[in-house]
């Protein structure tokens, strides 16, 4: 008769450095509106997937792929505020 055994302790021996670290639960973190609004256009085109798409879906992915692009621009805008340009122009 074999035994099974589980590898619940090979698993979990190194979940303490594989943990994400703050910085990068920071980044998550300000990266969160882009996911959202990425996972918002996601439905809109799965939406249209099984049908062809009417006028109103249409308008979805249209507002959905500018929110998305919005939040990609704030993002940006964001992590670039601090940063100052080379050579001194603003």
């Amino acid at each position: 008769m074999e035994h099974i055994v589980t590898v619940q302790d090979a698993v979990t021996a190194f979940a303490d450095f594989m943990e994400p670290t703050d910085a990068e639960l920071d980044a998550i973190e300000r990266e969160m509106p882009v996911i959202l609004a990425d996972v918002d256009l996601l439905d809109a085109h799965i939406t249209t997937l099984d049908r062809t798409p009417t006028e109103l879906d249409a308008r979805r992915i249209r507002r959905a792929r500018r929110r998305a692009l919005a939040a990609r621009v704030a993002l940006l805008n964001s992590t670039t505020a601090g940063a100052s340009l080379p050579g001194g122009a603003a």
